[in-house]
């Protein structure tokens, strides 16, 4: 069975894009407070939704990079 090896720059570029997600679920979480005009509180009191949101969006990236990635291997190896 093969190792996988996650190098230091694939873990910081993961750890990169997953804060991108935590990012983009964050200002979600200021869109929706401004727009609902809501207490403010709900910043931090909501932080485990934004967290659960940020692992659901860094998922959804992780699908959509492996698909790519297994349909250019696909087309790659179909070209030889």
């Amino acid at each position: 069975m093969k190792d996988i090896i996650f190098t230091a720059k694939r873990q910081r570029t993961e750890f990169m894009v997953f804060g991108v997600c935590f990012l983009v679920s964050f200002l979600m979480n200021v869109y929706a407070i401004v727009a609902f005009n809501t207490e403010w509180k709900e910043l931090y009191t909501q932080l485990l939704w934004v967290l659960a949101i940020a692992v659901f969006l860094y998922a959804v990236s992780v699908g959509i990079r492996l698909l790519y990635a297994g349909v250019r291997a696909a087309l790659k190896s179909s070209k030889k």
